[in-house]
């Protein structure tokens, strides 16, 4: 089967993403080697060997334009690999992934921040990063620092932030990009409460202007409140696509026999 990864396709005009048995495969060293020397060596003479891991299997989706929704799973599941298919960040191995207009994925807060930087400078940064002009950058400022909330700390290095406070910086940032389809994944697991709620209305205010939205998340309760859509990934495969009312409560009787499975093991 052929591999394509395509801005412009002939998909529906409604359709923002369209993948197509999609398949992603890693390959897993067998050995460990003590060295680079060794690994070197054993590559040299063939003597390395690697086993193929399936992080993806058969993958095939469509998400319609303004569309919201929400990915969950247990932990390696490979939901956050889906979302680097969609973010263009990974090539299928197999398979094809249509994706239509831009793409802003909000994967790790504060991955393109330089720790020695202050806020402000950050700021500047990222926005060069995104190819931003800083006069363009100087008409987003206000809002940026004041959705951040820093106050004078936006002039303090980086290094001096809490986690909660690089959060707040990256969120701010990320979610000022204009895009059509926005991917986020686990971003809200740090801050409080009401950066939470500010981080919520932002993302509902995205909605309301078409964007596609599509969120990774271990909190139920906000892929319920954000979401008209819930895909159920298990393995590396699509295991339920469904309203939220129908696919959260299946997966948490899933969770809840799981517990009780081990919690009886451990009696045995």
């Amino acid at each position: 089967m052929s591999t394509t990864l395509l801005d412009k396709t002939q998909i529906g005009d409604n359709i923002a993403i369209q993948l197509k048995d999609v398949n992603i495969r890693y390959r897993m060293l067998h050995e460990r080697t003590s060295s680079l020397k060794e690994f070197v060596l054993n590559w040299i003479t063939g003597n390395n060997s690697y086993t193929h891991f399936w992080a993806l299997r058969d993958i095939s989706l469509r998400v319609n334009t303004g569309e919201s929704i929400g990915i969950i799973g247990d932990n390696g599941a490979g939901k956050s690999t889906l979302l680097r298919v969609i973010a263009r960040i990974l090539r299928p191995a197999v398979g094809e992934a249509h994706i239509r207009g831009s793409v802003t994925p909000i994967l790790e807060l504060g991955a393109l921040f330089d720790a020695e930087l202050t806020g402000r400078e950050n700021i500047y940064l990222n926005g060069a990063m995104f190819g931003y002009s800083r006069q363009v950058m100087n008409g987003k400022l206000d809002q940026l620092l004041d959705f951040a909330g820093l106050g004078d700390f936006i002039d303090s290095p980086l290094r001096t932030y809490s986690n909660g406070m690089v959060a707040r910086l990256a969120f701010a940032i990320a979610t000022d990009i204009e895009a059509d389809i926005i991917l986020i994944d686990e971003v809200l697991a740090v801050g409080d409460n009401n950066f939470r709620q500010k981080c919520i209305s932002r993302m509902e205010s995205f909605l309301e202007r078409g964007t596609t939205l599509i969120t990774v998340s271990h909190n139920l309760g906000l892929i319920q409140q954000l979401c008209s859509r819930v895909i159920w990934m298990e393995h590396g495969q699509i295991k339920a696509d469904g309203s939220p009312t129908e696919i959260i409560p299946a997966y948490e009787q899933t969770a809840t026999l799981d517990l009780f499975d081990s919690s009886q093991a451990g009696r045995e």
